[in-house]
């Protein structure tokens, strides 16, 4: 579907043509009780819509197009699920259209208004990544924070999505879920993809399997990210947990993953590929069935608290293999955390809520991001610019929502913020 198209469907949802201005071909005048549901998928425009044309009162569906000639171009002439259209909108009416059934399809013109089309124009064809850049300053903020939170919670359902997904994959388990999430969000966003790819690779059973013995939890995820295969490497301890995971490899029939997927130049030493993956292992190390204590933990500093795990000696002096460096402790600092608890614990409690019917964890997860401070990234900082300041995670989780799903794809007609400036002036 064009834009021009959408637009047409835009105008006709929101009623937005002059008010009894609408009329068949021949002249018979409509009144619209029901613009109907629009459909998003495969069949008619909008479903079960309500007109009535001269004194006959019709229910059934509508179909839009550009032209008339659309009609036959997409093949609906001969498809029966337009059997049932009883109103056919188009710009353009230059031809007469039937159904399956050779019955004629009521039609009428329909116009996009001089301010819709101008303000639709400045949106949808703007080569800025925020399109309303200049104009949402000036919404009312009532209008700003109530969409922000049908955002944040549009984001957290599409998470959900992913979840279920993967306790498919797991046989409903929610340790396995929660242990390949966390370790996706230890990539932090550049290295995301090869940590989840790292994690599948190693069943978590075999982690817990070692939980006793962190030097043998490091050697399993060093090993299974490709880390440990340099024979070269002149490093006692790199030696040594080369040669524990050569065990656990024959042991367990592990494939390892490649180590140059992981992105390693430009990263600041504190997010090193290695460092990450250190800490990572203290935590699982240390945390056991980290799920099962996030279902028991209620207040945000005993979430932050439960997440502080210090990797071992040797990455007190390290941040990646075979180079020293001055001694520091190399806990996951404040700002890392929290990313942490934004992408693991709110949407796994979420998702735990939904799936178990209990409204007490969907709460929990919505209080935990109201809690947090809201992400500094690109994407919040041109909002920022714009005039949008985020005062918690949710708000943050909000805006990286509407960037990516509507201004990114040019939802601007589905967005309530382009709405507003697409009828307005």
């Amino acid at each position: 579907m064009t834009n021009k198209e959408q637009l047409l469907h835009y105008v006709w949802k929101c009623r937005l043509f002059p008010a009894g201005s609408l009329a068949t071909v021949d002249g018979q005048k409509i009144e619209v009780i029901d613009t109907g549901i629009h459909n998003m998928d495969a069949g008619p425009d909008f479903f079960n819509a309500k007109i009535r044309i001269a004194d006959t009162l019709w229910a059934g569906n509508v179909e839009i197009h550009r032209t008339s000639a659309d009609w036959v171009r997409h093949g609906h002439h001969m498809d029966k699920a337009y059997n049932s259209v009883i109103l056919h909108l188009s710009e353009k009416v230059d031809r007469v259209v039937v159904n399956e059934r050779g019955e004629a399809i009521p039609q009428c013109e329909i116009t996009v208004p001089v301010n819709v089309r101008r303000n639709a124009d400045y949106l949808l064809y703007s080569d800025s990544p925020l399109p309303c850049k200049n104009d949402i300053h000036s919404l009312h903020g009532v209008v700003i924070n109530a969409y922000l939170t049908q955002l944040s919670l549009e984001r957290l359902e599409r998470k959900v999505n992913d979840i279920f997904r993967h306790l498919d994959r797991f046989s409903n388990s929610w340790d396995d879920v929660f242990y390949v999430l966390l370790t996706r969000n230890f990539g932090f966003g550049l290295n995301a993809e090869v940590f989840e790819n790292m994690a599948l690779s190693l069943p978590f059973t075999y982690i817990q399997k070692q939980s006793d013995n962190l030097f043998q939890v490091e050697a399993l995820l060093f090993g299974q990210a490709g880390m440990l295969e340099d024979d070269t490497m002149n490093d006692n301890y790199y030696q040594q947990l080369q040669k524990e995971y050569l065990f656990f490899k024959s042991k367990y029939t592990l494939r390892n993953k490649e180590g140059f997927l992981f992105k390693k130049m430009r990263v600041r030493p504190l997010s090193s590929p290695y460092l990450r993956i250190a800490q990572l292992a203290a935590l699982l190390q240390k945390s056991g069935r980290l799920f099962s204590s996030i279902l028991e933990t209620e207040e945000y500093r005993q979430w932050m608290i439960l997440f502080q795990a210090a990797p071992s000696f040797y990455w007190q002096t390290h941040y990646s293999f075979g180079k020293e460096t001055p001694k520091a402790e190399k806990k996951i600092g404040e700002a890392s955390l929290n990313i942490i608890l934004i992408n693991t614990v709110a949407p796994l409690l979420f998702a735990y809520g939904k799936r178990t019917a209990s409204e007490r964890y969907c709460d929990r997860a919505v209080r935990l991001l109201g809690s947090l401070k809201p992400e500094r990234n690109k994407i919040v900082a041109e909002f920022m610019a714009a005039g949008i300041t985020p005062a918690n995670a949710l708000d943050s989780q909000a805006l990286i929502q509407l960037r990516k799903e509507y201004c990114d794809k040019r939802k601007c007609l589905y967005c309530r913020i382009g709405h507003t400036i697409l009828s307005s002036r």
